[in-house]
């Protein structure tokens, strides 16, 4: 089996090791992925984010010996997560406290970018201005905010091929039932373009999820945020159960992601643990920690369980522990899903 997944990653990417990034390809990046870092905040405040997240940089560049400062390409960006509506979206104050950081290590204002998906959950979420004043341009805090559902970030030549079928329609309303049309090979309908600008414009990016429940992939957390989530034309896998998880675990291992990523930042400020990835606030759950790590699989396998058990206990069936994105992730050396080999760093 992880014969067949790697001949499938090795075919569907052009091109493939242009740039090394923060990790490289020699393998530094696999000494650091059972250690996850946990912060307790005690409240959610500006304040109590900022104080964490120093911590934990100034921990993580002690440890792995990486320094979260401006590189070669004096540019570094930060994926958020907003496509489930300002309910249970990034907390622009993490966010805050994630850019005055790397500010402080030495990036101006217009060598760091957010990057999420649509325009106007951006807005609702609070990190685009209001309409009166979208003339100024998309800047949360005076740093551009890109977005990837203008096409503007995609390249020709960053593309993951699939035979999977187009989708067409909603996916929030239809389900895993959408009207779906066939393509043919050469139909440009079966590549879903990659953002360049975080493969090869970056000395590193820093992915902050949230955490949810999802039908076709189960658990829409680091993973899904790298990958899927950072992707077009990706509805076409949120409606294949079967297939999604492949494509998601693929497109998180390609070496220039995974070499430009230094760290997945979950916040446990809110996390869904049944009908997403449409918000529901009955089925949320909160606790005031961060977590951070080199491997965003560990950090999905950790909040799973906290998913499980509140499904089990509002009398829902769980999702199951060994999930084929973890699995499929974890054979395609993106990190281990092994819980119990965690190498815990906590601070207060």
């Amino acid at each position: 089996m992880k014969s067949f997944f790697l001949f499938i990653f090795a075919t569907n990417f052009i091109p493939l090791l242009a740039f090394g990034g923060i990790w490289g390809y020699d393998g530094q990046r696999n000494n650091h992925t059972r250690y996850v870092w946990e912060y307790k905040l005690g409240e959610f405040s500006q304040e109590r984010y900022s104080s964490g997240i120093e911590a934990l940089f100034r921990s993580f560049e002690k440890k792995t010996g990486k320094r979260l400062t401006p590189g070669e390409k004096r540019r570094a960006g930060i994926k958020i997560y907003t496509n489930s509506g300002s309910g249970i979206a990034t907390p622009p104050a993490l966010v805050k406290a994630v850019l005055s950081a790397l500010k402080r290590r030495g990036f101006a204002n217009d060598e760091l970018f957010l990057l999420d998906l649509n325009e106007s959950l951006l807005r609702s979420s609070g990190f685009l201005p209001p309409l009166s004043r979208r003339a100024k341009g998309n800047f949360f805090e005076d740093v551009p905010v890109y977005i990837l559902d203008s096409k503007d970030f995609f390249d020709p030549i960053w593309y993951y091929d699939s035979s999977l079928p187009r989708y067409q329609g909603n996916l929030f309303s239809e389900g895993l039932d959408p009207n779906l049309e066939y393509l043919g090979r050469n139909d440009e309908n079966r590549k879903s373009f990659l953002p360049k600008i975080l493969l090869t414009e970056v000395d590193f990016w820093i992915n902050i999820p949230m955490a949810l429940d999802h039908p076709a992939v189960g658990i829409a957390g680091g993973i899904v945020n790298a990958s899927l989530w950072n992707m077009s034309n990706r509805n076409r896998f949120f409606s294949s159960p079967a297939n999604a998880p492949i494509a998601a675990s693929e497109v998180a291992a390609i070496p220039e992601l995974t070499s430009s990523l230094a760290v997945t930042i979950l916040p446990m400020e809110r996390y869904q643990f049944i009908g997403g990835p449409v918000f529901n606030s009955l089925y949320t759950r909160s606790e005031d920690l961060l977590w951070m790590s080199v491997n965003p699989v560990v950090l999905d396998a950790l909040i799973l369980s906290r998913l499980n058990k509140y499904r089990r206990e509002e009398g829902f069936r769980p999702i199951g522990n060994r999930l084929p994105i973890l699995v499929f992730a974890e054979k395609l050396g993106l990190g281990s899903a092994d819980t119990s080999k965690i190498n815990w760093i906590r601070l207060r």
